[in-house]
């Protein structure tokens, strides 16, 4: 594909839904499928910085997953453990930065939390791109702390409430990240599940049936054609249309 004749969005989301079911229509555990997921986006997101996309968030674990069972949560911890290390290592090679957002109290265990700050060091200088890792992430926790930081700031003088506008408060969330401009949610669910709800305002929403296992460079690609008939107009009209 040529993709200077596509829209690359600046900044993608992607919720990673369906690798449960993935694996169960497979015959498989939904381990299987959350291994198959962590692997494609690998790959994936390699590509997707290819393709000139400058920051790719990932909603990998929100707050709510520790509501699934204890067998589940403990093989995904331990994905988690034993591979975002090595994925930090491959990315700093394609000179991508790795950030997590999210909170970094229990259950979260401090091994992980230690592997968590290894990563964000190994791509620290790495200029090419942002991979931004939602991890023990909520969207409505993140306005709340950003809200608190805010008014501490206020309190200390340290912003004027006159100069407070819609731009700073991204400056206060987990991560300082422009808006999102094209949401990618797989396996078909039409639902936004608690993600980067300030950043996704004005972002383009896409739900493709395909499971997260499945969606790869083939399908982005397709996502991107979508993305570039899409009409973005942030509230205004065109009347010359």
């Amino acid at each position: 594909m040529d993709y200077k004749k596509i829209k690359i969005p600046h900044h993608v989301g992607i919720i990673l839904d369906g690798n449960g079911r993935w694996a169960k229509e497979r015959g498989m555990k939904r381990s299987s499928g959350h291994e198959a997921g962590f692997d494609n986006l690998v790959g994936l997101s390699k590509h997707m910085f290819n393709t000139g996309v400058k920051i790719l968030s990932v909603y990998a674990f929100s707050t709510e997953n520790f509501k699934r069972s204890k067998e589940e949560v403990n093989f995904l911890m331990n994905l988690f453990e034993n591979k975002f290390k090595k994925y930090a290592e491959e990315l700093k090679k394609e000179n991508i930065k790795i950030v997590f957002s999210g909170g970094r109290e229990k259950p979260v265990k401090e091994k992980l939390l230690k592997i968590i700050d290894e990563c964000e060091n190994i791509t620290k200088d790495c200029t090419r791109g942002i991979l931004n890792i939602c991890f023990n992430y909520g969207s409505h926790s993140e306005i709340v702390q950003a809200i608190k930081k805010i008014h501490k700031d206020l309190e200390d003088n340290k912003i004027k409430e006159k100069d407070l506008n819609e731009d700073m408060v991204y400056h206060y969330m987990f991560q300082d990240l422009e808006p999102i401009d094209f949401l990618i949610r797989t396996s078909g669910e039409l639902r936004l599940s608690n993600f980067m709800l300030y950043q996704l305002s004005y972002a383009e929403l896409y739900f493709p049936k395909t499971y997260f296992p499945d969606f790869n460079n083939k399908e982005f690609d397709k996502a991107l054609i979508e993305y570039t008939k899409r009409d973005r107009r942030f509230g205004g009209i065109d009347y010359s249309k």
